[in-house]
């Protein structure tokens, strides 16, 4: 007998999300299938990551590899066609917004198999973003959309989603953070370059419409050497954006203050530094919700967001890329408490747990 369940990761993210998932199914004695598509893939750090998330190695990585995203979600699609027919669940569960999520739920609507997305409804309202079209069309096809804030619920509604489909399940990424944060806190990675907690900022940057656009990505840059000036920053620095930074001709050494540009760290080093942030300045989607739930106050260097409850409720602020409008913001939260906002009501840490509850009841396992 086949395994009832396969989940799909095809990025880091990704499989922060599949973690608790896993672990709500294994307890529950439900036999499942990780499929890893290789959309992205870091050998050097893959042992690591899988080890502290204690997530079990794939039982297949497709190996897609980079590439354009019309590639990228061909590949995708014809490697799972195949996974598929050998290997048929009674369910998909997919997770956020990445190509893969798409390609892995269009594959198994087309082989009538039901799909899970979890992460449902959350719009940016900005279709240029891929991840934007990848949440639509995944969410118009799958069967269970398990949302992680009300705007999900929302949205899904006024695009004409059936609500018996809807399930308001929290977040599964906080599932993942809440299981790791003793660990992340006791470590006290940002020690390493003689820092104190909340006497430092983290910045990560990887998006195109940021790093890929000389104008933004400048402007950036210069707010950020400004900040660095009045407390330290430590920038993990994405392979994308350490080539930009060198078609700026931009050098780290110098810069004015201090500025520590590093490679990026492991899961558990990096909540570590995050938790032990004064402030955060990202382009990142789930560094909103993570700073969100421990009241970390983030600066999203993005005119939108997928995730309003960041804003509405927790410690986000968006401020876009335009130096001035970055530093003001800055300087207001310096200015203030070293920990704002609320934790959303249902990030709690049992997300995984009620959408394995909801999953296994429709299908008649549990």
């Amino acid at each position: 007998m086949q395994p009832p369940i396969t989940l799909i990761a095809g990025a880091r993210p990704n499989f922060m999300k599949i973690a608790p998932l896993v672990k709500a199914l294994d307890a529950r004695g439900v036999a499942r299938r990780i499929v890893h598509t290789g959309q992205h893939y870091d050998e050097r750090m893959s042992e690591t990551f899988f080890r502290e998330l204690s997530i079990p190695e794939p039982d297949v990585n497709l190996g897609v590899g980079s590439g354009t995203h019309i590639a990228q979600i061909a590949g995708v699609m014809q490697g799972l066609e195949s996974d598929f027919t050998t290997h048929r669940p009674a369910a998909v569960v997919v997770v956020g917004d990445v190509n893969s999520t798409l390609a892995a739920t269009i594959a198994a609507n087309k082989l009538g198999i039901p799909v899970a997305h979890v992460e449902a409804g959350l719009r940016s309202g900005d279709r240029t973003m891929p991840e934007e079209i990848n949440r639509i069309l995944t969410d118009s096809i799958a069967d269970w959309l398990f949302t992680s804030e009300p705007s999900g619920n929302a949205n899904l509604k006024v695009e004409g989603v059936a609500e018996d489909r809807i399930h308001h399940s929290g977040n599964v990424m906080i599932d993942t953070q809440q299981s790791h944060l003793e660990a992340a806190r006791s470590r006290e990675p940002y020690r390493r370059w003689e820092l104190d907690r909340c006497g430092y900022a983290v910045v990560t940057l990887h998006r195109p419409s940021n790093v890929d656009n000389p104008e933004h990505l400048q402007s950036i840059l210069t707010a950020l050497e400004t900040i660095a000036r009045e407390i330290p920053i430590v920038f993990p620095v994405h392979p994308r954006t350490k080539a930009r930074l060198a078609d700026l001709g931009h050098n780290a050494a110098m810069s004015a203050g201090r500025w520590i540009e590093i490679e990026p760290l492991g899961y558990i080093d990096m909540l570590g530094m995050v938790d032990g942030a004064r402030l955060l300045l990202t382009d990142s989607g789930g560094l909103q919700e993570e700073t969100t739930a421990i009241q970390v106050p983030c600066l999203t260097l993005r005119e939108n967001t997928e995730r309003p409850i960041t804003v509405t409720e927790g410690s986000n602020q968006l401020v876009g890329w335009k130096t001035d409008n970055i530093l003001e913001a800055a300087r207001k939260i310096l200015a203030g408490p070293e920990r704002i906002g609320k934790v959303p009501a249902t990030w709690d840490g049992h997300a995984a747990e009620r959408i394995a509850d909801i999953l296994l009841r429709t299908l008649g396992i549990a």
